[in-house]
């Protein structure tokens, strides 16, 4: 059975402006790795305009910032994972947590994920038309 990607957008904020959050099987993959506080990455960055995502998946593996807890990916380190396409099967593996001081055991790893390569592309694909939050930014 493969795991299901939603990708949305937060509206832009008084201190951050428009980020994407990942929701697999119902859960808020960020949140779930990073805590409550952390944030995603800028809307802009991993849906930009004019180009392809960086959350396209392609036969070459790459390693993708998904996000960064409350106090920033510089001083604790950031969520991170490796997204590569096997022919009909989209993978990220190979996480990476963030490790905030204040927390006494280091974040939690996210499983490795598997996702049906159709879906997988057509959620991108949606979220890269879905351009709402560009009139906030």
């Amino acid at each position: 059975m493969f795991d299901r990607l939603e990708i949305k957008v937060s509206p832009p904020g008084p201190r951050f402006a428009a980020q994407v959050r990942f929701w697999v099987n119902g859960e808020d993959i960020v949140e779930e790795a990073v805590d409550e506080g952390g944030r995603g990455p800028y809307a802009a960055e991993v849906l930009p305009a004019g180009r392809p995502s960086p959350l396209r998946a392609t036969g070459e593996a790459r390693r993708l910032e998904l996000g960064e807890p409350e106090c920033a990916g510089g001083c604790c380190g950031f969520l991170t994972v490796v997204v590569q396409r096997f022919g009909e099967i989209v993978q990220w593996s190979d996480w990476e947590v963030p490790s905030p001081a204040h927390i006494p055991a280091p974040c939690p790893r996210p499983p490795e994920l598997h996702f049906d390569a159709v879906q997988y592309d057509t959620e991108v694909a949606r979220a890269e038309a879905d351009r709402w939050w560009r009139v906030y930014s």
